[in-house]
């Protein structure tokens, strides 16, 4: 696709996987071009893309980054969408400078996140990871046809306590998860009010969750507040037949505390989607414990996620294109004033 301005519309580029059926509407009101996505994780400003970005007036993306050489190659920019639901692939403080807004794409993997940490849930309390592979390797026989019924006795959900650390997007959708299994909730989250939830749920200091809980399930966002929310201490208070699950951020736990717990059986168990250096390598402890469920960091990995950041990043787009103000601006409290859309 040629570089040269054949029509006074905005140009639009598009570097993220993206909804053909949005790219389609989206044409109604930009020139837009579509590449193909790169999970190299790299400036935008590399040398396929440089005659594109050079003429764009609005950039959506997901993993390329949106940096300062980037900007130095897109004189015309001037409106960025990452499909995130925080920019960390954009450098915010020069597109302020720029006076450009950058739009994210909040709660686009909220419900799909929300499935996995309910299997992830699921398949610890029940061992049905632990009980597949002992069934793929040949374990069960006519010997004794019931060994599976006594190795793999967990836990039913109904009656039991969730405690769900964070009440945001995801934590919200994990919440009527449980309610629909007959789960009593325990709702952790210093920002919400006692009686947020009514009676579908109890905001608790953190203490009284760790303590009360069958299961903890984390979904607090990652900043230096939370970075070792769970550590030591918070994971004493667990009950010895008491679960973890982490389909949100490793760092909010403390590695060394969790490992210690697990290997030591004071609590039942954990089950794992994410890690504190990922990947993990082949000789890690956690593949060696017998008492954790491990997936390799798929919670987001579903094509809805794309139809639903499309569906957003297009929103946003529209009203950008139609001299309005999106929502979800990252540095909209940021930027000069009379930047456009600021």
């Amino acid at each position: 696709m040629t570089s040269a301005r054949t029509s006074p519309r905005p140009r639009l580029l598009i570097t993220a996987p993206f909804d053909p059926a949005a790219v389609t509407r989206l044409a109604e009101l930009f020139d837009v071009d579509v590449v193909e996505p790169s999970m190299a994780g790299a400036s935008l400003a590399r040398p396929e893309l440089l005659d594109r970005l050079a003429v764009a007036d609005a950039v959506v993306c997901e993993v390329d980054e949106v940096d300062q050489k980037a900007l130095d190659a897109a004189p015309a920019l001037k409106f960025v969408v990452s499909c995130r639901a925080s920019p960390v692939n954009v450098d915010l403080p020069a597109c302020t400078r720029r006076g450009i807004p950058v739009a994210t794409t909040p709660a686009r993997n909220a419900e799909i996140t929300a499935d996995l940490a309910f299997a992830l849930i699921l398949s610890t309390v029940r061992h049905t990871s632990a009980a597949e592979r002992w069934m793929r390797a040949g374990h069960w026989t006519s010997d004794d046809v019931f060994e599976p019924y006594a190795r793999f006795r967990g836990i039913g959900l109904g009656g039991r306590t969730l405690g769900i650390l964070g009440g945001g997007a995801i934590g919200r959708r994990v919440m009527r998860r449980a309610l629909a299994f007959g789960m009593d909730v325990l709702v952790y989250d210093p920002f919400l009010a006692a009686d947020a939830f009514g009676d579908q749920a109890e905001v608790v200091g953190l203490d009284v969750l760790m303590s009360r809980s069958d299961v903890v399930t984390v979904h607090v966002p990652l900043h230096e507040s939370t970075v070792g929310l769970v550590g030591a201490e918070e994971i004493a208070l667990m009950r010895p037949d008491a679960y973890l699950i982490n389909a949100g951020r490793a760092a909010v736990v403390e590695e060394a505390a969790l490992l210690s717990a697990l290997r030591e059986k004071r609590i039942a168990g954990a089950g794992l989607d994410v890690f504190w250096s990922e990947p993990p390598t082949t000789d890690d402890e956690l593949f060696r414990l017998d008492n954790v469920t491990l997936t390799p960091h798929i919670g987001g990995a579903s094509d809805d996620v794309i139809t639903e950041h499309s569906r957003i990043a297009e929103r946003a787009l529209r009203v950008w294109a139609e001299g309005g103000r999106p929502a979800a601006v990252a540095n909209a409290a940021d930027l000069p004033v009379g930047a456009r859309q600021a």
